[in-house]
């Protein structure tokens, strides 16, 4: 059974860092990508990054690049998002998610047809 465990969400000050976690089960990350998106209230659930089997390919999105860095650890089945000098606008539940699909292709689909996701974690981010 394909399982996605997201923790590491919290409440931070504008400027501030966290990292994610997401951990799997029911699969090996060496052969699947694993994409974080994010929906904030009010809004469409939206692809912030991914990160490939093999680590050549990622994804991040405009808004986030060059504060996020996605990472894996195979041994311990676990995908880290870390977020740094978050602003208020960053403020949603973060979701990790795959499927049969390749590479960070992932990013692209549409949220409704990704077929295993985690349950999500709170960021509040305050100005």
């Amino acid at each position: 059974q394909v399982q996605l465990v997201e923790s590491g969400g919290g409440f931070v000050q504008a400027g501030g860092s966290l990292r994610l976690s997401c951990a799997v089960s029911g699969f090996t990350l060496d052969n699947h990508a694993i994409g974080w998106f994010r929906q904030a209230p009010g809004k469409e659930r939206e692809a912030v990054s991914c990160i490939n089997s093999s680590d050549d390919d990622t994804y991040y999105a405009d808004s986030v690049k060059g504060r996020f860095a996605v990472s894996r650890d195979n041994d311990r089945n676990t995908v880290y998002l870390q977020m740094n000098t978050l602003k208020p606008e960053d403020t949603a539940v973060y979701y990790c998610a795959t499927d049969d699909v390749m590479g960070c292709s992932i990013a692209r689909m549409e949220p409704k047809d990704i077929e295993h996701w985690g349950q999500g974690t709170q960021v509040t981010v305050s100005s």
